[in-house]
């Protein structure tokens, strides 16, 4: 009776065993996973292509499903998202990568990935006024913006680093041509003001002058320009290209381009309300993280991997944008991604 019963148990547990080892397997590859992304919005276009891509690579090599839950704003209010509101997310990937150290490092993230470039133009159309004269004498741009009958515009600092980044141009750019166009340009028109070469942007922006648009992540400014509302804006390379705008480049001396420039840029910072937090101009690069309570952290971390590898290389060169090769890594780098970048520190 007893040898009976333990093989009976025996059999059961058996049995047991093979029909839950059967269910996980049929789990995993049927299930549905949603990765939650708070992005810069000029990371729009290439990230949708990625996530196309990659939901077809998880589906096929992973046995997963994925679909994604996008959240595009200017890079400052996509941490604040995770830092004041308490919202959930998988990834954050910014436009100034030191938004990462300064306000998500320790408590919300040990790492973070530098992995793209980029500069600051000034974007138009055939729509907009001087748009000839402009393509014909680039190095006058400040003073075709400061005509009366010109509408510019620029993102709110306080929410998107293409905005801060944009007002210190022009503050750059007074120290360049040697002439107050930062006055002109900022401190008549807005309540954005400095002291020699530290800027302060208020918490609350306000415009005084009809010709001035703001609106809170730069790619909000791609369709008054395209409709003709709007003349120029200042905007990254990448997103005026993507959209097929005109543009203008700038010197490498006030375009957050070039690294061999960064301490003439180093002479310029800026004070955001938002935040409380002072920024130095600097070459622009984006960051990347996966936060420690990621809702599926392990696809984060695979999707991570698609991003930084030779795929999202490729995807970002289609999309006009320069990627970081290899990607710079900082502090507790997970295993699976070492291979794919240069752990400094």
């Amino acid at each position: 009776m007893k040898r009976d019963l333990i093989i009976g148990i025996f059999i059961l547990g058996v049995f047991v065993s093979g029909c839950i080892g059967s269910t996980t397997t049929n789990e995993i590859k049927d299930r549905e996973v949603k990765l939650i992304i708070f992005h810069a919005g000029s990371l729009s276009v290439p990230f949708q292509q990625l996530e196309r891509e990659f939901a077809e690579y998880a589906e096929k090599n992973l046995g997963v499903k994925v679909t994604f839950q996008d959240e595009a704003s200017g890079s400052v209010k996509a941490v604040r998202k995770v830092t004041d509101l308490g919202k959930k997310a998988d990834i954050v990937a910014v436009a100034d990568y030191t938004l990462i150290p300064q306000l998500m490092v320790p408590n919300y993230t040990d790492f973070y990935v530098l992995f793209a470039t980029n500069e600051i133009v000034i974007a138009f159309t055939d729509k907009s006024k001087y748009a000839d004269e402009m393509l014909r004498n680039p190095g006058k741009w400040y003073e075709i913006l400061a005509r009366e009958d010109v509408k510019f515009g620029f993102s709110d600092p306080n929410q998107d680093p293409c905005g801060y980044r944009s007002v210190m141009v022009m503050k750059l750019a007074d120290l360049y041509y040697k002439k107050p166009i930062f006055e002109t340009l900022v401190e008549k028109t807005t309540n954005i003001y400095a002291n020699g070469t530290h800027i302060y942007a208020p918490k609350e922006i306000q415009v005084k002058d009809r010709r001035i648009v703001i609106r809170p992540k730069e790619t909000d400014l791609v369709a008054l320009v395209e409709s003709g509302s709007l003349d120029y804006f200042f905007i990254y390379k990448s997103v005026a290209e993507q959209h097929n705008l005109k543009y203008i480049t700038l010197p490498n001396e006030i375009n957050l381009k070039d690294f061999s420039k960064a301490d003439f840029y180093g002479q310029v910072s800026i004070t955001l309300g938002s935040t409380g937090k002072t920024i130095k101009a600097k070459p622009i690069v984006y960051g990347v993280t996966v936060l420690k309570d990621a809702p599926n952290r392990d696809l984060a971390i695979e999707f991570l991997k698609y991003l930084l590898g030779e795929n999202g290389q490729r995807v970002f060169k289609e999309n006009y944008q320069d990627f970081i090769t290899p990607p710079i890594a900082f502090g507790n780098v997970p295993e699976e991604i070492k291979g794919l970048v240069k752990v400094e520190g």
